[in-house]
């Protein structure tokens, strides 16, 4: 098989449906150049089930694949490390602040301390806090808004 001329041949056509997929001229570039490397080294050479261009786009299409894999990686590990460093006085002020809640929380009255808690730790739907309580799913509603509103008077109260 003559690379030369499939390169020639075939460059700018691989290259346009790559950037169909990953919309980056120089990344779209690099992977291009991968494909004939890699049609050039391939284990498989070209069996002529299909048509040379055919195949060229099915190896670009799984190195922009990959290719999209570890830039969404990458970006997860950017967004990680970004989350990771916290203010240090931002991560005490809420913990003081965690800190007041649980106090007022600890004295505020039922239902409104359980179905505060049921909400907010428990992460339960009102309508499951309703049949705690054999109530409705509005009743859970009010009385959590309620319990809210409790806890941000009394916590206005101690500034």
């Amino acid at each position: 098989m003559d690379y030369e001329k499939l390169y020639h041949s075939y460059y700018m056509q691989v290259y346009s449906y790559v950037m169909t997929i990953i919309k980056n001229p120089s990344c779209a570039e690099e992977i291009t150049q991968n494909t004939f490397f890699k049609a050039m080294t391939a284990k498989k050479q070209f069996k002529g089930n299909s048509s040379e261009l055919t195949w060229l786009c099915g190896i670009a299409r799984h190195l922009a694949i990959d290719e999209c894999r570890k830039n969404t990686k990458l970006s997860e590990l950017d967004a990680a490390a970004s989350t990771s460093t916290v203010d240090i006085e931002k991560v005490t002020e809420d913990k003081d602040t965690a800190l007041r809640i649980h106090l007022i929380l600890h004295e505020l009255q039922e239902p409104y301390k359980e179905v505060f808690q049921l909400r907010v730790f428990g992460e339960l739907p009102f309508s499951q806090i309703g049949v705690i309580f054999q109530k409705t799913e509005n009743w859970a509603r009010v009385t959590y808004h309620r319990a809210r509103l409790k806890i941000q008077e009394r916590m206005a109260e101690n500034e």
